[in-house]
């Protein structure tokens, strides 16, 4: 008897298929999977919002530019990681997951374009655009309550109703004057991270289903690398800014390209793309680290603006040295803090070792903040101070040297 032939696959049901299959539920992560090249199209539009913040506190460097890019920042990265763990936890390689990356990108693109003067004149739209991005994940984060088994639709009520709250919050911000509504911006941030903070450790274990798979762990690591081109930004505009693009504009730029390459030393090494430890208290540390390393490194990157373009001045100015100083040493604690959160070979340095030297590193880099010699010399010292703490703290692993 003949075989029925296989019906004829249709392209409605192509598309059917594509668009309808709907998110993974909590419970299905995707282990051992790579990051995908939308995801890595995805983070090229933070490029551009990162950018933009760190060109405020550039404009404005010192402890209030600070507070105004660390605020932008911070909300910038909870918009990033918002997308990436939905994605991580619920994507699929499907077209509608694409579809919802890409309509977060084309709001992103109108975010970004807001940024650069959020903290004045474009605060009300920056707020609305930011509004709109969060409605989009709400809605996102909706459907995987609806597909989610019924014991597991309570992982998802803390989350919608913090994106709700958030959302309110931000739509009555768009209409308060400029230093208020940064207050409000900061205590939206402070906020995500206590929620997270309390997912992570709390006994009802709110974050049970998160879990720091290979990709997302690639995935931060990818964030850093972001950050780290804002140092090469930086160096850039100031040699474009300069008055005098002569010898000692470019050789400071050069020595400032250092600090980032310093950075990139020490957090690679030492904390990279390494295996994180099983506690919760680690994971919550080593994930919310990564919003204040990273954050610290962009504002190194912004500092470098009025480094290089003030290249022939005898002193650093105050306020930039101060930013840049900040910057890095923070850069140094986290990495310290980080380590001790990644399985580490007992061959390597210890993590009270580590503490010690990048406190002393740290220490080291606000001294010369406070003394601000002229800036290349201060960008050479710096430099110098990040060589010494991966010198004092490297010992290659067995899969580094190829043993």
């Amino acid at each position: 008897m003949a075989e029925e032939p296989a019906p004829r696959r249709t392209v409605k049901h192509g598309v059917r298929t594509w668009f309808g299959r709907g998110p993974r539920r909590h419970g299905e992560p995707l282990i051992g999977r790579s990051v995908s090249y939308i995801e890595l199209f995805y983070d090229l539009v933070f490029v551009v919002l990162v950018s933009q913040a760190a060109h405020t506190l550039a404009a404005h460097p010192g402890w209030a530019g600070a507070f105004d890019f660390a605020t932008l920042f911070g909300l910038v990265w909870i918009a990033w990681i918002n997308g990436t763990l939905y994605h991580e936890l619920h994507g699929r390689e499907d077209g509608r997951s694409r579809f919802y990356i890409f309509a977060q990108m084309c709001v992103l693109a109108v975010l970004a374009v807001f940024t650069g003067s959020a903290a004045g004149e474009d605060g009300t739209r920056f707020a609305l655009t930011y509004v709109v991005l969060l409605v989009l994940l709400t809605w996102q984060w909706y459907e995987v309550r609806r597909r989610d088994l019924p014991e597991h639709r309570p992982a998802s009520t803390p989350y919608i109703a913090g994106l709700l709250v958030t959302i309110a919050v931000m739509t009555a911000s768009a209409w308060l004057p400029d230093a208020p509504r940064l207050v409000v911006w900061a205590a939206v941030v402070v906020g995500w991270v206590c929620l997270g903070t309390y997912g992570f450790l709390s006994r009802t274990r709110t974050l049970q289903f998160f879990v720091a798979t290979d990709s997302l762990i690639e995935r931060l690591a990818l964030f850093v690398i972001i950050v780290l081109g804002e140092t090469v930004v930086g160096v850039v505009n100031g040699i474009t800014e300069a008055p005098d693009r002569g010898a000692l504009t470019i050789a400071t730029g050069v020595v400032a390209l250092c600090i980032g390459f310093g950075l990139w030393w020490n957090y690679f090494d030492i904390v990279g793309v390494r295996e994180l430890r099983p506690e919760r208290s680690a994971l919550a540390t080593w994930f919310f680290g990564h919003l204040v390393q990273t954050g610290s490194i962009a504002a190194a990157g912004a500092a470098m603006v009025g480094l290089v373009a003030d290249a022939h001045e005898p002193r650093t100015p105050a306020a930039v040295a101060w930013t840049l100083g900040a910057a890095v040493a923070v850069a140094l604690v986290l990495v310290a803090v980080q380590a001790t959160t990644v399985e580490r070979d007992p061959e390597e340095t210890s993590g009270r070792v580590l503490a010690q030297v990048f406190g002393v590193g740290a220490g080291l880099v606000l001294l010369l903040a406070w003394w601000a010699p002229a800036p290349w010399l201060l960008a050479l010292l710096v430099a110098a101070v990040l060589s010494a703490t991966w010198l004092t703290t490297f010992v290659p692993r067995d899969d580094a040297t190829g043993s």
